[in-house]
């Protein structure tokens, strides 16, 4: 990742987005029917690649990023057809909006730093961290256009919008060697409730279960090791205890430091996660290059693991669901070139979905 400088982003962004607005627009000329439903990027020539329900490529819209940013992740929006971009730049992360029926490419913040956390559940607009540099601040800015500061702790670092409702999860860490609180915030932030304290770790990614009674996150260890294993846990979604220590559950051990996060199944039933192969690999305390990683899936209820992918010179990245709940997307390297696999659950069948370096999956749902 580039270093941090203290750049102006717009110095990176301002020609890109001047381009972005002569960008061709390649139309689908499928029926309405196979409208793309998944998302990929491709590297070798530069775009977005969209897909039918039955993986067939259905439209292309070409998007180059400047040369001296890369692409971080897309996250798309939980209902409609914009994407969320973050790129990787000289002084820090920065947000793009994309809407990918009309290929509109838009800034929220063209003169800082902006690092996304999380959709509003509507799809309406996103909750952002702005100006981490200077002046820290949440922010809520909408695919329209307006934006809004929320009343939260500055030191936020992960939020999770709880499903068709405004309230959301922040958490927050006050340093290191000080672990990290999570909060349930409604009404914009005003009202807040503790939910869960870890003194010795990082509670990381947390995500809301589809009905939006639980809560499953993953503890990252609180110290100065930048890649470990931690543990995935599941917590209610509200607490009826005033210091925060309500019980949870541990479910399984996960990787941990690398941003790889836990993801519901769309029944509630199962969460798709990363494990890490070589625990006991010094070097991947310190490499994501020496890391050996798979997908498993968890039973919430009963605990079991099932392990579906099995790369042994490789690693698999976060697992996204379909919206039936039967296949898995994610970026893996082998041989140190990114792709994007398909995982489907009943068959077991492991499959790349383009023969090109290709990056982040994202199920457009509608």
């Amino acid at each position: 990742m580039p270093s941090k400088r203290s750049l102006p982003v717009i110095r990176y962004l301002l020609p890109f987005l001047l381009l972005s607005s002569c960008i061709p627009f390649l139309p689908s000329t499928a029926k309405p029917s196979s409208q793309p439903a998944f998302f990929l990027y491709r590297f070798e020539v530069p775009a977005f690649v969209g897909f039918s329900e039955d993986f067939q490529v259905t439209k292309e819209i070409p998007f180059s990023y400047p040369v001296n940013c890369g692409l971080y992740d897309t996250f798309p929006a939980p209902v409609g057809a914009v994407l969320a971009i973050e790129l990787s730049c000289p002084n820090g992360q920065s947000v793009l909006f994309l809407d990918t029926q009309t290929a509109a490419v838009t800034l929220p913040f063209p003169s800082t730093d902006s690092h996304f956390l999380a959709w509003q559940s509507d799809g309406l607009a996103a909750y952002l961290k702005a100006d981490s540099l200077t002046n820290p601040r949440i922010v809520r800015a909408f695919v329209s256009g307006p934006q809004d500061a929320l009343a939260i702790n500055e030191f936020t670092y992960d939020l999770s919008a709880k499903p068709a409702s405004r309230d959301f999860t922040f958490t927050l860490s006050r340093g290191l060697g000080y672990g990290s609180e999570m909060y349930l915030a409604k009404r914009d932030g005003h009202d807040t409730e503790l939910l869960y304290v870890d003194q010795f770790n990082y509670l990381s990614f947390a995500r809301f279960s589809p009905d939006g009674g639980r809560i499953a996150f993953i503890k990252v260890p609180d110290a100065q090791t930048p890649f470990t294993v931690g543990e995935l846990w599941v917590i209610p979604s509200s607490n009826d205890r005033a210091d925060g220590v309500q019980m949870g559950r541990f479910l399984a051990h996960a990787d941990a430091g690398h941003g790889y996060a836990a993801n519901w199944s769309p029944d509630g039933t199962r969460i798709a996660f990363v494990v890490r192969e070589n625990p006991e690999d010094e070097m991947a305390d310190q490499s994501s290059e020496a890391l050996i990683s798979n997908i498993y899936i968890v039973e919430v209820e009963g605990g079991v693991l099932t392990q579906i992918t099995h790369f042994e010179n490789g690693r698999a990245e976060t697992p996204h669901w379909s919206p039936d709940g039967n296949t898995l997307a994610f970026d893996a390297v082998v041989d140190g070139r990114m792709t994007v696999f398909l995982a489907e659950i009943e068959s077991g069948e492991i499959r790349p979905l383009v023969t090109e370096s290709a990056c982040c999956p994202a199920w457009m749902r509608k």
